[in-house]
């Protein structure tokens, strides 16, 4: 009897050129309109946002089907930052690696959490509360892509899987990003678009920021017990089989002398810089790369690797992103093609068109599954709330919702975030840590429902109480 082949999803690429090519023919279908546009001045950075009220139809722009070609292109331009950052973490981490301070390191924590198993279990918990201050208190998203780099092997090391050494950074901060009591980049400037006082509100957020964190927590511990009583029930075992092998064969190299010792130092020295710089000095994805292209170099010169050695260990290292990148840039397509046939503004124009419509109890869920649908094209918290909270704040005081609460819908939308083929830094963390698509969304699934279900359950109060300013 011939044995049934299993299903397998098409790779992630094939994927997002699926997606592009649909949103193409659906621009086909939309018409084009446009918002006015005003520019406004917020923390000293000037944006262009909405005028409400100024929406009008413009005749209708085809795109051929050579866009299919074009933008995705167009997407190496428009994430050419995050796309030089990637490369620039996979080059600096390859050349880490072969300097075996990481290795070395993780080695010597893994045998202290051994010899103190009551501590082991509180890591996950500790470690996810920061990263999830971290995404709250100041936006952090790109900053988690090297930390995946570093807890992958930490998360092996306990027992666990590589999913485990993602969900530790990126799911913490990004659950903190999502239910921020803070963030500048969804609150902050949400709240100013929307005329209401800096960071007002704060009380109920804070009290949403940690359910919401709990769960994340409580989620992820429960399944890095599984895995570490039966790793074959990873869905990336056969992944972790084969870095668990790699490791193997190059233990033989991994040293841990005063020259690691001084990398691991200077790692460390490097990751409060960066706080520092994000938090102090303002300092984005230039800058961040900047950091760790100098962290890369200074520790092959502490390494007493000679420059070609360090060269072909960074290329190596940049090599390994290159799928990532193309994802990225197909994502990036997406969002390109729409805004090339000026259907953007016109989808915004009903969706504000259709809230009108429904009752105000129900109301802020529909902006909460608005807002969401938008994230998918617009997965940037700052560009979104540029885009739609000039519209959708005004718009909310007819609804008979306060704009506190039209604030909270759209933030709470980013709890999708960290499932989206189109969003960069998911897949430029699924990229690092070479897990594929397909694999983190079937196991992230069953919490992102649970946190949809908990936004949609948190937007409830606002609306019969008349969340305000304070």
């Amino acid at each position: 009897m011939e044995k049934r082949k299993s299903f397998r999803l098409p790779h992630t690429l094939v994927l997002i050129y699926v997606l592009v090519i649909a949103v193409y023919l659906l621009s086909l279908f939309i018409p084009a309109g446009q918002f006015e546009r005003e520019e406004r001045i917020f923390q000293g950075q000037k944006r262009m946002v909405a005028v409400p009220g100024t929406f009008h139809h413009l005749p209708k722009k085809w795109l051929g089907p050579h866009w299919l070609l074009i933008a995705p292109i167009r997407g190496f331009q428009d994430a050419s930052l995050i796309i030089f950052l990637i490369f620039i973490f996979g080059g600096t981490f390859g050349l880490l690696g072969k300097t075996g301070a990481i290795e070395g390191g993780i080695h010597r924590l893994a045998a202290f959490f051994s010899r103190q198993p009551g501590l082991r279990l509180l890591v996950i918990p500790a470690l996810m509360v920061v990263f999830s201050l971290a995404g709250s208190v100041y936006g952090m998203a790109e900053e988690s892509i090297p930390f995946v780099l570093i807890f992958i092997p930490f998360a092996l090391s306990l027992g666990y899987d590589s999913i485990v050494g993602v969900a530790i950074p990126f799911l913490g901060s990004a659950v903190g990003f999502a239910v921020a009591f803070f963030n500048p980049f969804t609150v902050g400037i949400a709240q100013s678009f929307s005329d209401l006082p800096l960071y007002s509100g704060l009380t109920y957020r804070l009290i949403l920021w940690i359910i919401a964190t709990v769960i994340a927590i409580i989620f992820v511990v429960r399944y890095a017990e599984k895995i570490r009583k039966n790793p074959s029930l990873s869905p990336v075992y056969e992944i972790d089989r084969g870095r668990l092998e790699l490791a193997r064969a190059d233990q033989s190299e991994v040293k841990w002398g005063n020259e690691q010792k001084l990398i691991i130092v200077l790692l460390f020295l490097s990751i409060g810089l960066l706080i520092f710089g994000i938090l102090a000095r303002g300092w984005y994805m230039e800058e961040i790369a900047a950091l760790f292209l100098g962290l890369g170099l200074i520790s092959g010169f502490i390494a007493r690797m000679k420059p070609s050695q360090m060269a072909q260990y960074f290329v190596e290292g940049s090599r390994e992103m290159m799928n990532v990148v193309l994802i990225i840039a197909g994502g990036r397509a997406i969002l390109i093609i729409m805004r090339e046939a000026m259907v953007l503004d016109s989808l915004l124009q009903g969706a504000a068109s259709l809230i009108s419509l429904v009752p105000s109890i129900i109301t802020a869920q529909l902006i909460f599954i608005i807002q969401a649908i938008i994230n998918f094209f617009i997965h940037s918290g700052t560009a979104q709330a540029s885009l739609t909270m000039p519209i959708i704040a005004p718009l909310s005081d007819l609804v008979g919702i306060t704009r506190q609460t039209a604030v909270l819908a759209f933030q709470l939308c980013e709890v999708i975030n960290p499932v989206l083929p189109t969003s960069a830094v998911t897949m430029g963390v699924l990229g690092v840590a070479r897990i594929p698509w397909e694999k983190w969304a079937r196991w992230f699934l069953p919490l992102m429902i649970i946190l949809i279900i908990f936004s949609l359950i948190a937007l409830i109060p606002p609306v019969l109480f008349r969340y305000g300013p304070f």
